[in-house]
């Protein structure tokens, strides 16, 4: 198969063939997947304790110089697999019993996802994970098929977007997205151990000598979404990929950067969570050796 690809806000148009692509991406049709394992280093309410069902897709149409992934989704290290492994990793997932299949960097490989759901539907919620760089056309594609929305929201500014993800036009790109899928799945809801079974959580992560862009984020969440969507500030930074190139992000979030912008959440009365700032360690970089592929 070959199609001209738009299903990004990148619009590249390049042409994609099952294996092979030429936009920015670089990805082909099929997925290239890295690791499929459950994991529990999500939010409380979508890790629990028996994990969340994760698979990692290989590449990206962000380029964020400091992923922690990195060596998937600029490098592309994976295995491509056909249409038909993702149901069975839906399968397996279902059969050990983990809460949720949370699909980590999906946007590229809309297509092939979706063409899975026709073959087999999973019997867990669906978890969408992505950076919050998507096409609302795209996005309402998967309406009534994603339970979960677990978006970032990187940038209040335009300039620190392209700075350090390639991206010019990420800010209204987001939102509009965000946007969108709070509109799929409308106010959360969680079982009666406080896992979510559908919702969306707006994620946040704190970058060193950059506080007032998290301050500034924090404030568009505030006033462009209802207060019932829960936030998730995350302190995990860790300076990985190509963070050496930019010296005012070569290092991790200090105590005071944290608690400037913990005060303000806590100001602004944002609901959610909160990471400790000992969180900010490549310990908790997963394993990218195809286990599970």
């Amino acid at each position: 198969m070959e199609l001209k690809c738009s299903i990004c806000p990148k619009e590249c148009n390049a042409v994609r063939s099952d294996f092979d692509g030429k936009g920015f991406c670089k990805s082909g049709l099929l997925p290239k997947i890295a690791r499929v394992a459950p994991h529990y280093g999500e939010e409380p309410c979508i890790s629990g304790t028996k994990g969340s069902g994760t698979i990692f897709f290989s590449g990206c149409t962000l380029k964020c110089v400091f992923c922690q992934n990195y060596v998937i989704s600029t490098e592309g290290f994976g295995k491509t697999v056909p249409i038909e492994r993702l149901c069975d990793y839906y399968k397996r997932f279902e059969a050990e019993g983990v809460h949720n299949i949370n699909l980590v960097n999906p946007s590229h490989y809309a297509y092939a996802i979706l063409k899975s759901f026709e073959h087999y539907k999973p019997n867990l919620p669906i978890v969408y994970n992505s950076g919050g760089y998507e096409k609302v056309e795209t996005l309402k594609l998967f309406d009534g098929l994603i339970d979960i929305y677990l978006p970032d929201f990187k940038y209040s500014d335009d300039y620190i977007a392209k700075k350090y993800s390639g991206i010019s036009n990420y800010v209204k790109t987001a939102l509009d997205a965000i946007s969108e899928m709070v509109r799929q799945t409308g106010r959360p809801v969680f079982d009666k151990d406080g896992l979510m079974k559908k919702g969306t959580v707006i994620r946040h992560l704190i970058l060193p000598n950059n506080i007032y862009n998290s301050i500034d984020a924090l404030d568009m969440i505030k006033s462009a979404f209802p207060a019932y969507v829960p936030v998730s500030l995350m302190a995990q930074y860790t300076p990985l990929g190509k963070a050496y190139e930019h010296s005012e992000i070569d290092r991790t979030v200090t105590e005071h950067e944290y608690n400037k912008v913990l005060e303000h959440l806590i100001r602004l009365n944002l609901d959610g969570f909160v990471q400790e700032l000992s969180s900010a360690t490549d310990e908790y970089v997963p394993m990218f050796d195809l286990t599970g592929v």
